[in-house]
């Protein structure tokens, strides 16, 4: 043995790849040398912006709001993105039930997931201004739009969970003349119990980042609209960098929550 790694020959999807990868090197190089700064100076905008993530970040302080009114801000966002999590999840398990290709017929899967695709191609801010056509903006309008966007998310996840469920199982049921609510109720929802809480879960995350943004998108409310008014309104760094820390602490929380149960499904999958 020599101790070299032999170089694999270029194939043309490699190639292609690379080339891929060179132009997109280019363009991007290219927009910043042609990037028109409107006579801005550059260097002391930069400077600024360090000054500004300084202040934003270690300097928080709340001078609009009190910390109680902080919380409820932050309570309603929450609020926000477990509902329409729920309202989402609640119809998604039994479209994912008629979704799968081992539980329901192959022309109904078919449909459902080509309408969930077209649900989850438009992004949930579109969906709650469609809404808000109809309901104005505010709390309604984000929740309809963001429960929608949420059923096609957890549809099709559920779905691909439900197929994972051993088929052995559900054949022998069925060979034993257990009917398909049988088959559901002893295989499909016991077997794939730990992926559905971990989907749903996410979701929930995914609600709540979204939650922030509608409140200033869609005058939503909660801690976004905050936000949205000491950033736009009250032009106050300060108070910007203490929201947006209350913001990260929740989703650090969330993400430690997810990772736990994470944690907790594998465990129990490999016990089992």
């Amino acid at each position: 043995m020599t101790g070299t790694v032999p170089r694999k020959p270029w194939s043309r999807s490699s190639v292609i790849l690379g080339l891929v990868f060179f132009v997109f090197a280019a363009v991007t190089l290219g927009g910043f040398v042609l990037l028109d700064t409107k006579g801005i100076d550059v260097g002391a905008a930069f400077a600024q912006t360090g000054k500004d993530l300084v202040t934003l970040f270690l300097h928080p302080a709340a001078t609009h709001f009190t910390v109680l009114e902080a919380v409820g801000g932050v309570a309603f966002t929450l609020a926000l993105g477990l509902l329409t999590t729920v309202f989402g999840a609640v119809p998604a398990v039994v479209g994912g039930l008629l979704a799968a290709r081992n539980l329901g017929p192959a022309w109904l899967s078919l449909v459902l997931r080509a309408f969930v695709s077209l649900i989850r191609a438009v992004p949930t801010v579109l969906w709650v201004l469609i809404f808000a056509i109809g309901a104005g903006l505010g709390s309604v309008a984000a929740v309809v739009g963001m429960t929608f966007h949420s059923f096609g998310y957890l549809l099709k996840a559920y779905s691909e969970a439900f197929e994972e469920v051993d088929q052995g199982t559900i054949e022998a049921l069925r060979a034993s003349g257990a009917s398909w609510t049988s088959v559901i109720a002893q295989a499909a929802i016991p077997g794939s119990l730990p992926s559905l809480l971990s989907w749903t879960f996410l979701r929930f995350e995914i609600n709540f980042t979204t939650a922030v943004a509608m409140g200033a998108a869609a005058g939503a409310g909660g801690v976004g609209f905050d936000l949205f008014m000491a950033a736009g309104y009250y032009f106050n760094l300060r108070e910007v960098g203490a929201i947006t820390w209350a913001i990260l602490i929740v989703a650090a929380g969330l993400e430690l929550g997810a990772t736990r149960l994470h944690e907790a499904n594998r465990r129990s999958g490999g016990a089992a």
